[in-house]
């Protein structure tokens, strides 16, 4: 089955999981925007005024800290493909292999 393996290879390639590492982390940066403005700050006044009770709360905290965890992943992830691409123009027919 040509067609398995070739897919098999394709997704255990470096490039496969780094995409895919990226994915997962704008994700789940995605996501916990989303939670954290839904659960501890809705738009509006109500939402000004819940804040100031919920943001301070665990659960909003913890949201918080996976937001910036996960935007740290992402942006260094994007560095470092720029800066491959960057290298790669620069020095051009210097293989890692």
């Amino acid at each position: 089955m040509p067609i398995i393996e070739a897919f098999t290879a394709f997704a255990t390639s470096p490039f496969s999981k780094a995409i895919g590492s990226a994915i997962i982390s704008y994700t789940a940066h995605y996501g916990m925007t989303k939670a954290y403005t839904t659960m501890c700050v809705p738009d509006g006044i109500y939402g000004f005024l819940q804040g100031l009770v919920t943001s301070g709360s665990p659960v909003c905290q913890a949201t918080v800290q996976i937001i910036s965890s996960t935007q740290i992943s992402y942006s260094q992830m994007i560095m470092i493909g720029i800066s491959r691409v960057i290298l790669d123009y620069v020095a051009p027919g210097v293989s890692t292999k």
